[in-house]
């Protein structure tokens, strides 16, 4: 059962506590690493044997296998997918970043350069889960910034078959390649090449225990999104709301993980004792019921506080994944929120609207990292490069401070890259 503590009356550690993962498996994700960058393509069909069970002989899923797939999706689930693209399409494409130029002082041009990244990787979890939301998230903002090349890597099933459902979103959403081959084998395999799959600059997607911890590996040898941890949500609710939606609402993250975190803060103890009446309710009726059932025993809780402004000050103590404000009045309160990876505002508007539908990322920072971190974005699929033009008359005007600057660090060849240019019309003058 979850449990109820009021603020004040419980020390902070119990109240900010989270579910964390404690296996450690980075021994064994940096052998998988070290087999893949030597030995490519042999070490993922021995990898793609072990854990998937399944042998194949080419790992790329081809343009036969992605038509087949579409056509066999259910047609009103591939007009919901790409309603879904098109709102996600509408919201990143508000992001977008223009290069610009200065050039307010004669002879004098700065200015910054926002180029895509060429190439990028997109994990996709697979197997016995179909994650097609995910790939929607992944794909479309890098495409939409630019990137020459979007890979996907997915594990396939044990018939050497990506889920249809996988194939059809990443049609809609316009990938290049798709490569049947999962875990930390396939972020190794997107870090360094191999015979079959190319070296990205990027990599991006949730995954399991292995992946995360493969990516972290890998990072400096290529860049990613995030570490993303178990899941989150934080219910910020009035005694006004309907108990059963908020513990749907719960539950609709407790069931992704064990290690998932279901969170209320709330103004009235009779009211939390409703949710947690609710949750028993519904999380007997759930077909993950013994995931979500752990996820809440363990880590679940509902906080009381005095009312909601101080509810909203434990919220940004947080710092949530998934924020919702499940009030009547939420715009009252969106400027107080200063830490949260995506806010759900009012009573009508489930995390789940997120996950898949409304446009805004569902790729969001966990962990309290949304103190400093923000959603995938179109953001993460560019770079920035800036530039710099002075000619020989603006440069001899800030010549001498140049060099005054560079003496007062040391830098005495610095100096001198500045004033050498003009050495001889000073001694001339002389």
């Amino acid at each position: 059962m979850i449990k109820i503590m009021k603020y004040g009356e419980v020390e902070n550690k119990d109240i900010f506590a989270r579910g964390t993962s404690v296996r450690d498996v980075s021994g064994t994700v940096s052998e998988i690493i070290a087999n893949v960058r030597e030995n490519g393509d042999s070490a993922l069909k021995e990898y793609c044997e072990k854990f998937d069970g399944a042998k194949l002989d080419c790992f790329e899923v081809s343009a036969e296998e992605i038509a087949e797939a579409f056509s066999s999706v259910d047609g009103e689930f591939i007009k919901v997918i790409e309603q879904a693209a098109e709102n996600i399409r509408a919201f990143h494409s508000r992001q977008v970043r223009n290069s610009f130029i200065i050039s307010e002082n004669d002879g004098v041009v700065i200015g910054q350069k926002v180029i895509p990244i060429e190439k990028v990787g997109l994990y996709v979890p697979g197997g016995t889960a179909a994650y097609p939301s995910t790939v929607l998230m992944d794909s479309i903002p890098a495409k939409i910034a630019g990137c020459k090349e979007i890979v996907i890597v997915t594990p396939p099933n044990s018939q050497g078959k990506v889920n249809p459902v996988i194939l059809a979103a990443a049609k809609i959403a316009g990938v290049d390649r798709i490569f049947k081959v999962g875990g930390a084998q396939a972020i190794a395999a997107l870090a360094y090449g191999t015979e079959s799959i190319p070296k990205v600059d990027k990599i991006v997607g949730p995954g399991n225990a292995f992946v995360a911890e493969a990516k972290k590996q890998v990072f400096g040898m290529v860049s990613i999104d995030m570490i993303a941890g178990p899941s989150e949500i934080l219910v910020v609710a009035d005694k006004t709301c309907n108990p059963a939606f908020v513990a749907a609402d719960l539950l609709s993250q407790a069931e992704h993980d064990k290690m998932a975190s279901a969170v209320l803060v709330c103004d009235d103890y009779g009211f939390a004792e409703s949710v947690s009446a609710e949750i028993e309710k519904q999380v007997s009726e759930l077909p993950r019921e013994d995931i979500a059932r752990t996820s809440i025993d363990n880590n679940g809780k509902i906080i009381v506080a005095d009312d909601l402004i101080k509810a909203i000050d434990i919220a940004n103590e947080i710092a949530p994944e998934h924020l919702e404000l499940c009030m009547d009045n939420p715009f009252d309160y969106l400027d107080k929120i200063k830490n949260a990876g995506s806010v759900f505002m009012g009573k009508y508007c489930p995390e789940a609207l997120g996950d898949y539908f409304a446009g805004p990322n569902h790729t969001l920072p966990t962990g309290g990292t949304a103190r400093f971190s923000s959603p995938l974005s179109v953001d993460d699929f560019v770079k920035k490069t800036q530039y710099t033009y002075y000619t020989k008359s603006a440069l001899s005007k800030v010549a001498d401070g140049i060099a005054l600057f560079a003496e007062n660090e040391g830098l005495s060849a610095h100096a001198r890259s500045a004033t050498i240019r003009f050495k001889d019309s000073k001694e001339a003058q002389k």
